[in-house]
């Protein structure tokens, strides 16, 4: 049992749904939430309005991440500003030696997905020439650690040294590009990173640092990010009102580390749009978005399946697993419905990726609790498949392996894995990509972008708030003071 779209994205739910499963018959008595649930979702395409949703300051607040796929004039994604976008990737071009993107939550773990689809693990190890003129790329300001902000300095001072001294072709000065995102400018684990890696790059004499600031693009009450960016004119991005940071990936927040390694941003966003398209059919068995939705409740709800593992097989889609722990974590991870009543909802967010789990934490998938589903993620075709040659023939067990592609032999793991957990009442589905690529990726992020969206209102949670991660910060700010006054 599968739902294929023209576009050649499957979602099969065939060890989901059925005896001993999810049946239809429970999603048939979930008909009436999941008609209002439709509905809701088309008037916050309308409108941007959401049943009880308030921004963390508890004033009403409009939600227009679905708006994002569409690049029309007047839209957070313009003509304009994608050509904008677009501009400011040449300039990077055979000009800005490296790019250190500083952001957290979803300003690193989407750019992250971007960069790891476009550019894989070894883009900085790459010549300039391989990576067609476009800049090295570094991530921070993701946590506060000394030891790996000390090294990354240390390694853009030794790079810089070595342009300046030992390259007897192009000495020139070390060109560094950093890209500061923080919507208020005051966040912690960010700014400190930027200001500790700003302070010693800027008292190096090899080295010119470039900054971008993303942040909130209002200029009369501007945020201390932007006010920074203006008195200094740094060029500077949108992190617009309406767009949660779970979300951003698909607005100037994750474009513009995107275009910076020349991903395809219009393919990606045009995969969103035909998503978002296909995801307004009101019939459930034929809207990816409403029926992932629905299969995962009811699972959760009435079977007792409070986790979901999240298990692409492929070394670069980790990052998508890490960003999708965020998106159902901070989503549905709720205390209170939209009542005021106390539920406590939401599932456990696992990464894993295949194969490497199937030898860590398949055991516990195919044995432990009965509260897990287990959601892989499949390219359906590898760009250049590598065969596994016959190069040990007296060696019979690895004779038997030879023969067949990678790509098969990691699908073949895969289904293996599937069917043994099925086989013991395992619950388990598959999204799959015909390939990997800018397109296939966004329609994968924005279906699951927009179940999360289905999942609240079947929930009744505000899918779009995260009053949690408001606790911490409440209590950081004065402890910080403390440690400061303590000197």
């Amino acid at each position: 049992m599968s739902l294929k779209l023209k576009s050649g994205f499957e979602f099969d739910y065939e060890n989901l749904v059925g005896e001993g499963r999810v049946t239809r018959d429970d999603v048939e008595q979930l008909a009436p939430q999941l008609g209002k649930a439709h509905k809701a979702m088309d008037t916050m395409r309308k409108t941007g309005v959401i049943k009880a949703h308030l921004s963390k300051d508890g004033t009403p607040e409009k939600v227009l991440f679905s708006q994002l796929p569409y690049v029309e004039k007047g839209n957070l994604n313009s003509p304009e500003s994608i050509d904008r976008l677009k501009k400011f990737g040449q300039s990077m071009r055979n000009r800005i030696d490296t790019v250190i993107s500083l952001g957290i939550g979803g300003s690193f773990l989407g750019n992250k997905v971007l960069f790891d689809v476009q550019c894989g693990s070894f883009w900085n190890m790459k010549t300039r020439e391989e990576r067609d003129g476009y800049p090295r790329v570094f991530f921070s300001g993701n946590n506060i650690d000394p030891r790996s902000t000390k090294d990354l300095i240390d390694y853009i001072n030794h790079a810089a040294d070595m342009a300046m001294h030992h390259d007897k072709k192009n000495p020139h000065k070390y060109k560094v590009m950093l890209i500061c995102i923080s919507k208020s400018g005051g966040t912690l684990d960010t700014m400190s990173n930027f200001m500790v890696i700003y302070d010693a790059l800027m008292n190096n004499p090899n080295v010119e640092v470039e900054v971008t600031a993303v942040t909130d693009p209002n200029t009369e009450k501007p945020t201390l990010l932007k006010k920074m960016a203006m008195e200094n004119k740094w060029e500077s991005f949108a992190v617009p009102d309406g767009v949660g940071g779970r979300f951003t990936i698909f607005c100037e927040v994750g474009l513009v580390l995107g275009a910076a390694v020349g991903f395809d941003i219009e393919a990606f966003l045009a995969g969103a749009k035909q998503m978002d398209i296909d995801c307004q059919n009101d019939d459930i068995w034929q809207n990816p978005a409403m029926l992932n939705a629905a299969l995962k409740f009811i699972a959760s709800e009435k079977y007792g399946r409070s986790e979901e593992v999240m298990m692409p097989y492929g070394d670069y889609l980790e990052s998508v697993s890490m960003w999708y722990i965020q998106l159902l974590a901070e989503s549905l991870g709720k205390q209170f419905n939209k009542e005021g009543k106390e539920v406590c909802y939401g599932r456990t967010p696992i990464v894993a990726l295949g194969t490497r789990d199937m030898h860590s934490q398949t055991q516990q998938h195919q044995e432990g609790r009965l509260n897990k589903i287990v959601q892989f993620i499949r390219i359906e075709k590898w760009t250049n498949d590598l065969t596994i040659p016959n190069v040990f023939p007296q060696a019979h067990k690895l004779a038997d392996i030879a023969g067949v592609t990678m790509g098969q032999a990691l699908e073949v793991a895969r289904q293996s894995n599937a069917d043994a957990l099925a086989s013991n009442g395992r619950f388990n589905a598959l999204f799959s990509l015909p390939e990997l690529n800018a397109y296939y990726l966004g329609q994968l992020l924005y279906m699951l972008a927009l179940s999360v969206a289905y999942e609240g209102e079947l929930a009744d949670v505000d899918a779009f708030n995260q009053p949690g991660v408001e606790a911490y910060k409440r209590i950081m700010g004065p402890k910080l003071q403390q440690v400061k006054s303590r000197g």
